[in-house]
């Protein structure tokens, strides 16, 4: 090491003053640093992954090594991308307006690198469950990227009942039983400017993911975010700008916990990174925070129909739409996440505090049971079948 770091000086020049003092940090070299000349800056590349907040150089990889595909090569080449990296999920069926059909080869399943979606974040999208064959609140979810699209100066690519035949007929294709049902309306392809004045058309695309694993009823332990969240403006849309949301949760889970949970900037409790908050407080009311800077969420507004008739049986004491302050939130008999992607999942300590006697809640639990019952046997306005 010695030796090493006595020669590291000499290459210091190579790199950009502002990385040059992480170098002495480094562990891995090049075996043959000792032999380059100063400017092959270019033999160098600099490898992260998603556990490592210090680059790695890594010199496996030579620009005179990489090979000029052709488009058959290339294919070829996502193909096996997918066989060496096949996940939980499967992705049985996309629905392309580029392509202008449906396919269910997922290494085809590409969207265009100069959609200004994937340069420029100009795009919007939304999901519904699939459960024994129906949609559930597709017509819901449909309206809301319909308002998020047009919050977000995004002209449809067709009107709303060709969408959302398009999008069951996706999931037909698919033969997918049990899943969701994820699509996206974006500016559409056409050049890297800022402004989508040079896009072709706007693009329509949707996904089929096949998951059978359980919703989790078992309590969780969330922090309070210190990732800002989104204005107003964009926090009501549901864009695909989803950095902050990233963060946050990324946040979370290096410190033990499930969700970050963000605050308003008066303070009071907004949402969780990708759901939707309610508490049961000790007068026994369900209480979730206004909707006015948050994201309206079509599982959470369905809970708060559900949970009428726990009112009616006197199960709960009423329902209340409201500011939540931090104090109020964590002195609350229950807390629960909600969202298409948990359903109802009770939190059991926020950040130091634990919540009620530390157990999930009953309420919760029946919140939980209404909506999987709702998802399997609910009136035709929360579901869609699909004609397989």
């Amino acid at each position: 090491m010695a030796s090493l770091s006595a020669s590291l000086p000499k290459y210091m020049s190579l790199f950009p003053p502002r990385h040059t003092h992480h170098l002495h940090d480094l562990c891995v070299f090049p075996r043959n640093l000792s032999l380059m000349k100063e400017g092959s800056v270019r033999e160098l590349r600099i490898a992260t992954s998603s556990n490592q907040t210090e680059p790695l150089i890594d010199s496996t990889d030579k620009l005179s090594d990489i090979p000029l595909l052709s488009c058959s090569e290339a294919i070829e080449k996502l193909k096996q991308n997918r066989e060496n990296h096949k996940g939980k999920q499967q992705f049985l069926a996309m629905y392309s307006s580029i392509f202008g059909g449906i396919i269910t080869d997922a290494a085809a399943m590409v969207i265009p690198v100069d959609d200004h979606m994937v340069h420029r974040g100009h795009g919007v999208f939304d999901t519904a469950a699939i459960m024994n064959g129906y949609l559930y609140e597709l017509d819901q979810h449909l309206d809301r990227i319909i308002r998020s699209a047009s919050m977000a100066k995004i002209v449809l690519p067709f009107d709303r009942e060709t969408i959302r035949r398009i999008l069951v007929k996706t999931v037909c294709a698919s033969k997918c039983i049990k899943g969701s049902l994820r699509y996206w309306i974006s500016a559409g392809p056409g050049d890297f400017q800022l402004s989508p004045s040079g896009c072709c058309q706007p693009a329509l695309y949707a996904i089929v993911i096949e998951d059978q694993s359980l919703f989790d009823s078992e309590g969780i332990k969330v922090v309070t975010s210190s990732v800002p969240m989104k204005p107003p403006q964009f926090a009501t849309m549901k864009s695909v700008n989803y950095l902050p949301n990233v963060l946050s949760k990324m946040e979370a889970e290096e410190k033990g916990a499930y969700a970050a949970i963000w605050l308003d900037n008066d303070g009071f409790v907004a949402e969780g990174p990708n759901m939707n908050v309610a508490f049961v407080t000790k007068e026994k009311e369900l209480l979730m925070p206004n909707f006015d800077k948050i994201l309206s969420g079509c599982t959470a507004k369905r809970v708060l129909a559900l949970a009428e008739g726990m009112v009616r049986d006197g199960k709960l004491h009423g329902i209340r739409v409201d500011n939540v302050s931090v104090e109020e939130g964590k002195r609350a008999d229950e807390m629960m996440l909600i969202g298409s992607g948990v359903l109802v999942r009770p939190v059991v300590q926020w950040d130091e505090q634990v919540i009620g006697d530390g157990k999930e809640g009953p309420i919760s639990q029946m919140l939980l049971n209404f909506i999987l019952e709702d998802m399997k046997s609910g009136p035709s306005s929360v579901r869609v079948p699909v004609p397989y």
